[in-house]
């Protein structure tokens, strides 16, 4: 038997060797897509169907790829869904559609989607750009939120970071050289740069997960990530909406944070407590990316939270 046949077999046994009980923990994830709109939503999805519902939005740089370690963990006693949004991982869009990239069209391809998947009433767990695609949802359907995670999706303006300074400018003058200074943000070492900047030992990010962000702006181009950029000020403009949701509505919320984000800093963390008395704030020693470091205490700590807080 050659070398590398020896080697297979000794995997396989390993792999047969597992007890049944750590093979059989978590619920398997299913990879589907689905048409919305002319787009050709991918997703992942595991848990019962009959358990509470958690959605997962990911955010800039990233894909449903992100919670490849969380959705196994969460399946045990919820149903998980994670979209990619229009513009990232294995979305696409069908040829001939024209689809015009601004946050209230991802939150209209994300709303019909949750319609699809009958998602009547579900938690959320928000990152970066899945944030306002999320706030646009919860303000448009409040009565179908049962509980928020934010994970560096920022929703008040003392959480941007002087690393804005650029799209600050681009949004008060959206000049073709406003817009083209936008662009080095898409390069593939800006989006590796956003995943290791303030993490102190960067050997826990794998670093497929910035080559694979990097390779689907290469695939998909980069205009629509130019265009979302440009049209993230609107977001901010929306937030006297949003905070009036948190006021009325008061969702259990826990804002799990990097505190060395830096793009979205604590203080927008903190500022949740200002119109949502059941927020929970905790601060993490890492990055912007703070679920490829610390994805195991940020699972442990979402189940207790959402087990204290979704009836069932």
């Amino acid at each position: 038997m050659h070398a590398k046949d020896l080697l297979l077999a000794g995997v396989i046994a390993a792999g047969s060797a597992l007890p049944a009980s750590a093979a059989d923990r978590s619920p398997p994830v299913h990879y589907r897509s689905t048409d919305i709109q002319g787009v050709n939503v991918f997703y992942r999805e595991a848990g019962p169907q009959d358990a509470p519902a958690v959605l997962l939005l990911h955010g800039f740089g990233a894909s449903s790829h992100m919670f490849r370690e969380l959705i196994p963990v969460l399946a045990t006693r919820y149903r998980v869904i994670a979209p990619d949004l229009p513009g990232f991982g294995q979305t696409t869009v069908a040829p001939g559609v024209t689809f015009e990239y601004t946050f209230d069209n991802l939150a209209s391809v994300v709303d019909a989607f949750t319609a699809r998947k009958g998602l009547d009433r579900y938690a959320l767990y928000v990152f970066d750009y899945g944030a306002p695609v999320a706030w646009r949802l919860a303000v448009a359907h409040p009565e179908k939120i049962t509980a928020i995670v934010s994970q560096n999706g920022n929703a008040y303006e003392e959480g941007l970071s002087e690393g804005w300074a650029d799209m600050r400018k681009a949004w008060a003058s959206p000049t073709a050289g406003n817009r083209e200074a936008l662009r080095r943000f898409n390069t593939p070492e800006m989006i590796k740069w956003q995943y290791t900047e303030g993490v102190e030992d960067t050997s826990r990010i794998a670093p497929e997960s910035y080559q694979l962000a990097s390779a689907a702006i290469e695939r998909i181009g980069d205009e629509p990530q130019m265009d979302l950029l440009l049209d993230y000020g609107r977001n901010v403009q929306q937030y006297p909406q949003l905070h009036a949701f948190f006021r009325e509505y008061q969702p259990p919320t826990l804002a799990i944070w990097g505190r060395h984000d830096p793009f979205f800093i604590p203080a927008g963390a903190e500022a949740f407590r200002r119109d949502n008395p059941n927020t929970e704030v905790r601060l993490l020693d890492t990055g912007h990316f703070a679920i490829e470091t610390h994805g195991g205490e940020i699972a442990e700590t979402m189940l207790e939270f959402l087990d204290r807080n979704i009836e069932r």
